[in-house]
């Protein structure tokens, strides 16, 4: 009877939205609900900021790892951004998903669609500002972008609006009881036996 036993794989989340959506604030609470989910760490070339610990907010690599990984087809995605890379590291997230975790993917729109295309498997969740105008005001409070900033993140976010429909769920942060509370719902039905 030893199959009774054997780990369900877990499910594959991919998990977007816009700068200033709440992405992380419920991811933190995803995680702090449901011991079955895990957040994948990215490996990136860049410089470890200042309290960063390598394997926890990222896998700090060189230029010459990273192009060895892509060579060996170890990620799931990977992009370059502002003359860094970062990329999902694909053995990490098969050893969690043997391991019978829920692994979310918190990545930016377009890894997050070259995701969704390789593993059409996966379940994905984009969550989407009430409007526009909350979105700005919530980039404008948080107080750390200059105003040259938070026009670029606006036009992105329009930009990535547009592809919020190739993900299978959207979720609506109006409310971030509220929209946890939906994130958590997809989860269990997506996971359900």
């Amino acid at each position: 009877m030893s199959e009774d036993k054997a780990v369900k794989r877990g499910t594959l989340f991919v998990y977007s939205g816009c700068s200033g959506v709440g992405k992380g604030t419920i991811m933190k609470e995803l995680l702090a609900r449901n011991k079955k989910i895990k957040l994948s760490v990215s490996a990136t070339t860049r410089d470890p900021r200042p309290g960063e610990t390598n394997g926890v907010e990222y896998f700090f690599v060189t230029h010459d790892e990273f192009n060895s990984m892509i060579e060996e087809d170890g990620f799931l995605e990977h992009e370059e951004f502002c003359g860094n890379y970062y990329g999902t590291p694909r053995k990490a997230v098969e050893e969690m998903l043997d391991n019978g975790y829920n692994v979310f993917l918190e990545i930016e729109v377009k890894g997050g669609v070259s995701v969704i295309n390789r593993h059409p498997e996966c379940v994905s969740i984009f969550i989407l500002p009430p409007t526009l105008e909350e979105l700005e005001h919530r980039l404008r409070s948080r107080g750390t972008e200059t105003e040259e900033d938070v026009t670029k993140r606006l036009q992105t976010a329009i930009d990535e609006l547009k592809i919020a429909p190739f993900y299978k769920y959207q979720v609506v942060n109006a409310d971030l009881e509220s929209a946890i509370a939906e994130v958590l719902d997809i989860v269990s039905k997506e996971t359900a036996d």
